[in-house]
């Protein structure tokens, strides 16, 4: 079961829950997967090692019990402490009078209490019923996964009205999801006009989607052009991007009614959430069928990067700082320092380790920045001096290699709009520039 039934399932669920209020913990658990047949025992009591009524203690899933208003929050205090309880080590204790619900994740200690209305928004509370391991949900963001959960219906759709057989048809598509991702992100994180991509969809495409194609060639092309003569006045909204994401000819794609619905779902998603350290894991998982039901695993956690470029690269520059503090002069070496720095990846998938590396450097520069305009009273630097030329990687997978220079795009700009609040003034959102060196090809083969 993926993110997205789940969703629906709790939707469902919330609206019928004022009909029946005795079945909600046995639909909840249904929600996520568990099996029809070990609910029947537990309604039966079967599975039930409490002896008291309104309360449900499944042995290594769930305690719950239901309660009065007036004695919510007492009974919550008692049972989160009774050994009983605690013994038979269930996932989760619930107490609700079904207008609030307080819930504990007995893992890692994490409480909820919310309307029972709110459960919508915080469903992902209880993702280790599905069998979403407590790895998984250290490192990943919801929004992430719910992302990626909606790429894979839009690709899944595009599939069946489009071959994509050949490395060429393959690569045309791989460049036509890199481009739709940037203009998701790109309208919601200031990059755009707000949700102006998403709105261009719904106003000027048939909802058959038999124009799409075209709608999206034209855009795509305007993307990519600083002259705007002769172009529609919607078109001309659209700022120049420049670089070579929107360079080369697209693939000629079918869409139908369906496709173009998921893609406008798609947009509605609040994309500024999305990390992008982990923006091209996710993703990766969308073409690779054999990654789905594992989403995230493949990806390497932002703590587990920092032990490998700490010890690299970074604590020597963190020991610099410290030792230069109040010297504006070797600050200013180190300034320069971080400009000149070289990171290579040989083999960097979608990006990962790039990505924090330049996130990390930048950090720094602006705690560097900050220590100097405290120590000088003229202000120190208007843009940042590392750019994404620093950056190389190789990687073999023509996808991993699209969305690896898309991220590293998209990380470049979120750290420039933090400049820009930090210091209130950076280098332009764009154009892009074609900086960072992110080779197509076998590390093992190429020199």
């Amino acid at each position: 079961m993926n993110l997205l039934d789940i969703e629906n399932n709790v939707k469902q669920l919330l609206s019928e829950i004022k009909n029946d209020k005795k079945e909600f913990i046995f639909q909840l658990l249904r929600c996520y997967g568990i099996p029809k047949a070990s609910i029947t025992k537990l309604q039966k009591g079967n599975l039930n090692i409490s002896n008291n009524e309104d309360e449900i203690l499944w042995k290594n899933k769930v305690f719950f019990k239901q309660c009065k208003s007036e004695e919510l929050y007492h009974v919550y205090a008692k049972v989160i402490g009774e050994e009983f309880i605690l013994k038979n080590i269930p996932m989760f204790i619930i107490v609700t009078d079904y207008n609030r619900l307080i819930a504990l994740d007995i893992e890692t200690k994490e409480t909820l209490d919310i309307t029972i209305e709110e459960l919508i928004s915080n469903y992902t509370f209880f993702l280790p019923w599905a069998g979403m391991k407590k790895a998984i949900m250290q490192v990943d963001n919801p929004a992430d996964v719910k992302a990626a959960e909606k790429m894979i219906q839009m690709y899944d759709e595009l599939r069946k009205d489009n071959q994509f057989n050949t490395p060429e048809e393959i690569h045309g598509l791989n460049v036509f999801l890199a481009r739709i991702l940037f203009c998701f992100f790109a309208e919601d994180t200031g990059i755009f006009e707000e949700k102006i991509f998403t709105k261009s969809i719904i106003s000027y495409t048939q909802q058959d989607g038999s124009d799409l194609n075209d709608f999206f060639k034209r855009v795509f092309n305007v993307l990519n052009k600083e002259d705007r003569e002769g172009y529609q006045e919607y078109l001309k909204k659209f700022p120049y991007v420049g670089g070579s994401l929107f360079g080369e000819e697209g693939i000629q794609l079918n869409f139908s009614y369906k496709s173009r619905q998921i893609i406008i779902e798609n947009g509605k998603l609040s994309w500024a959430e999305i990390n992008p350290d982990i923006f091209g894991s996710m993703i990766q998982s969308v073409v690779n069928a054999d990654e789905r039901g594992n989403l995230g695993l493949h990806y390497t956690s932002v703590p587990n990067i920092k032990k490998v470029i700490g010890p690299l690269f970074l604590d020597d520059l963190y020991l610099e700082f410290e030792n230069c503090k109040e010297d504006t002069k070797r600050l200013k070496k180190l300034i320069d320092r971080l400009s000149k720095i070289k990171i290579f990846d040989p083999a960097c998938g979608s990006g990962n380790f790039l990505i924090i590396a330049y996130q990390e450097l930048r950090e720094l520069e602006i705690k560097i920045i900050n220590q100097i305009n405290k120590l000088d009273t003229q202000i120190y630097l208007n843009r940042t001096g590392i750019s994404l030329n620093q950056f190389f990687g190789i990687e073999i997978k023509d996808f991993a290699h699209e969305i690896a220079k898309l991220s590293l795009w998209l990380i470049e700009k979120k750290m420039d709009f933090k400049f820009y609040k930090e210091f209130g003034y950076s280098k332009p959102l764009l154009p892009l520039e074609e900086t960072s060196m992110i080779i197509k090809g076998n590390a093992a083969r190429i020199n």
